[in-house]
């Protein structure tokens, strides 16, 4: 998010920065009994937690050592790794085309199309319209039969206002909105979708040749996912049952580290508030109803609740992103978005509830009314510990990403600009590490619903710099230059090497179903997202529709979107005044 989604920052991300991980053992001593309440609770009332939780698991306790001997060298793993070496040029060429697009959620139309082509020429069939999203597709490559079916996704959707120059040490928007009265910057890939959907593509590619140069028996389906920053497009997809019939399902994330763990997200749900009131004059405000009055009250007394309301595992933020355009006029309509954040979807909705209930106070006290949607809304994400020993195996057997000497200087430029030790790039493989036992909260994926649906593995490699954050210019700075460059063709090698395992190694795939079996024994997923929802989604440009062979609109959405205005009467207040004698 992802987010306009959050950052999809994993656990083992924050646990690094965090610095050592305590202990099981210490953690129940510094909670007491709590703590050991606290988890017996879970399993009892809230089993999405539980399933997603260490709190049970050995591995947890001191002396956790990863297995070794599970990732195994074959003759299809070394064709793939040549695969990407010998296209090298082409998949860094990939990465630095979508991230020159830097097109925003929902209208990656050109992001898109670059690494459908790319697919088609590695020789799957490309079906676009995935989910009624024009933006998705699905690329699916078969051979033989009876094989495990593999899934991988790509992102390529970028950030408002988050433009960089490539390569460039200090802030410096590549595109500046000369506004006289509101500048700003242009979109940028400043959480690394550019070279997120490039190395998962790359990936896919690379197992499809190997598997057809050692007839290997498998279907690789890549699913292109639009709107990952506003958690939107596999949530839904999901819904729509996209992912089903898959065995396995491979993800990675741009991160400021090289590693993997089996810990969990938080789940969230994006909610937008529309507040309506009635238009005036600023120098005659009497009887005017400012929605964006309501909408500041909202966000103020929504801060109230994070002392008393919001646990460690929580996040609530906000934007008003709709208050107005000119002081001298009373806003009519305002719209205030929020994510709301917890370590499940019933935590997630008890706070939820809470921010609504803030907002109809906010519309009672300014004589505006008030209605919200849900945008978006995902599960806390299913960890696999089988599949994580896997990769990280595969991660430490290929070591850490190439970085050039250009690379560790730009990263060591980022960091002096932004007030951070110049370190430079992380080039180690991190150690597999058990998650803390106590959830403390963190990021959130749409990859999450599909963790539920199908085992899923998730890693990350080190595209930014040490010390530095997703969603940020650094990171666009980073992402088609040096650092991320030589990410992803890292990514790539970490991600195809563990799907060979699993086409090679039966066994390896049967032990994480296994695992997936027993998280979610007595447990069915059903979407956060509410009844009757329908994605928001833009009219594609008319040469995007006849190329990908796409009629508009989708038969999933109402089209043209239905109408937001204000019917409300100006304020009464009270019977005129009589005039003194």
């Amino acid at each position: 998010m992802c987010d306009l989604h959050d950052q999809h920052e994993h656990a083992h991300e924050a646990a690094m920065a965090a610095g050592p991980v305590l202990s099981r053992r210490r953690i129940m001593q510094m909670l007491g009994a709590a703590g050991v309440t606290t988890a017996v609770m879970a399993a009892d009332a809230d089993p999405a937690m539980a399933a997603a939780s260490e709190a049970a698991d050995a591995a947890t306790d001191d002396g956790y050592e990863a297995p070794k001997g599970l990732a195994q060298d074959s003759p299809a793993k070394q064709a793939a790794m040549g695969w990407i070496d010998g296209n090298s040029g082409r998949i860094t060429g990939l990465n630095a085309e979508i991230w020159d697009h830097a097109e925003l959620s929902l209208r990656e139309w050109n992001s898109s199309l670059a690494e459908a082509g790319f697919l088609e020429k590695a020789g799957f069939d490309v079906e676009f319209g995935t989910a009624g999203f024009p933006t998705a597709f699905t690329a699916t490559f078969r051979h033989g039969s009876g094989g495990p079916v593999l899934g991988f996704s790509g992102e390529y959707d970028a950030l408002p206002g988050l433009s960089q120059n490539k390569g460039v040490g200090h802030h410096d928007p590549r595109e500046y909105v000369h506004d006289p009265f509101a500048p700003g910057y242009g979109p940028g890939h400043g959480c690394g979708h550019s070279a997120l959907g490039t190395a998962a593509a790359a990936a896919a590619a690379a197992v499809a040749q190997a598997a057809k140069k050692h007839r290997l028996p498998v279907t690789v389906k890549f699913f292109g996912s639009t709107a990952e920053e506003a958690l939107i497009g596999k949530t839904y997809a999901v819904s729509k049952g996209v992912y089903d019939g898959l065995d396995a399902f491979l993800d990675w994330h741009p991160s400021t580290a090289n590693a993997t763990g089996w810990g969990t997200t938080t789940a969230m749900t994006a909610v937008t508030f529309t507040f309506l009131g009635v238009a005036g004059h600023g120098g005659t405000p009497l009887g005017n109803k400012s929605a964006l009055d309501a909408a500041v009250m909202m966000a103020t007394m929504s801060e109230f609740l994070r002392e008393e309301n919001l646990a460690p595992s929580g996040r609530l933020h906000w934007v008003i992103n709709n208050g107005g355009d000119i002081p001298n006029v009373t806003p009519e309509i305002a719209e205030i978005s929020y994510y709301v954040r917890e370590g499940s979807p019933a935590r997630v909705q008890v706070l939820l509830d809470k921010v609504i209930a803030v907002s109809e106070a906010a519309a009672k006290a300014s004589q505006t009314t008030v209605g919200h949607r849900i945008t978006s809304a995902c599960w806390n994400q299913l960890p696999s510990k089988s599949f994580a020993e896997l990769l990280h195996e595969n991660m430490t057997q290929i070591g850490p990403p190439a970085f050039t000497d250009e690379a560790h200087a730009l990263a060591k430029e980022l960091q002096e600009s932004l007030g951070l030790p110049a370190v430079g790039m992380h080039d180690k493989v991190g150690a597999l590490t058990p998650p803390n036992p106590v959830f403390m909260g963190g990021g959130s994926t749409d990859v999450a619903d599909i963790s539920w649906n199908v085992p899923t593995v998730s890693m990350g490699a080190a595209l930014a710099p040490i010390g530095t954050k997703m969603h940020t210019w650094s990171t666009a700075a980073c992402a088609a230059a040096a650092p991320g460059q030589a990410a992803v063709l890292a990514a790539a090698k970490y991600l195809a090497a563990t799907a060979v395992d699993l086409i090679t190694q039966p066994d390896r795939l049967k032990a994480i179903k296994a695992e997936f079996a027993e998280r979610t024994k007595g447990l069915e997923w059903k979407t956060a997202l509410p009844e009757g929802y329908e994605p928001p989604m833009y009219e594609p440009p008319a040469w995007f529709l006849k190329k990908t062979g796409q009629k508009w609109p989708p038969n999933n959405i109402t089209w043209p979107p239905k109408r937001v205005v204000s019917h409300e009467k100006f304020s009464s207040l009270g019977p005129e005044l009589t005039p003194q004698k």
